[in-house]
């Protein structure tokens, strides 16, 4: 019997959905690429209303182009990231192209971004030496991983720290 996903899945093309049903009883919403039109957002704000929605777009930077443009105009989607390395094959990344295991993965760590309050200042984020240092880089992607929230620059990680509202203290028990 097949893992049971409550919530409809945006991903970005038919391959996704493909691979994602042939493991999972899951529905979902193409964007068609980038490009994403009025009629698929809306789509999409219809459907948080009613089942929820979780973003799950390639980890490459069109994947991210399109996850910031939903977030933007359809707030309190849920975020599922999965590492390249687990979706690729020699030549395409991509969804569609990760095993079962590792969507599964990927899918039981799901997380939410919230736009209220920082509970991390940037002077803690350098502190850390997420950002400033020669190693930040490599610190950020472990600290990336680690949380779940997809690789990112130190902007976009500091983002969504807070959005996650992640502490100073958390960050320092890694």
């Amino acid at each position: 019997m097949k893992q049971k996903i409550k919530e409809i899945l945006v991903v970005e093309g038919k391959n996704d959905t493909n691979t994602l049903q042939s493991f999972f009883d899951c529905d979902t919403i193409e964007t068609g690429g980038d490009q994403i039109n009025e009629q698929t957002i809306e789509r999409i704000q219809e459907a948080i209303k009613k089942r929820g929605v979780i973003i799950f777009t390639d980890p490459d930077s069109p994947g991210e182009h399109i996850r910031r443009k939903i977030q933007e105009r359809v707030p309190g989607c849920k975020h599922v990231f999965i590492d390249k390395e687990k979706a690729r094959t020699t030549k395409k990344v991509g969804v569609e192209h990760a095993s079962k295991e590792d969507l599964w993965e990927a899918l039981s760590h799901v997380v939410s971004f919230e736009n209220e309050v920082d509970t991390l200042s940037w002077e803690d984020f350098i502190e850390l030496g997420l950002t400033g240092k020669q190693d930040s880089a490599q610190r950020r992607n472990e600290v990336c991983r680690r949380f779940h929230i997809g690789p990112c620059n130190a902007k976009t990680c500091f983002k969504r720290l807070n959005q996650m509202r992640i502490t100073y203290d958390e960050l320092k028990k890694g």
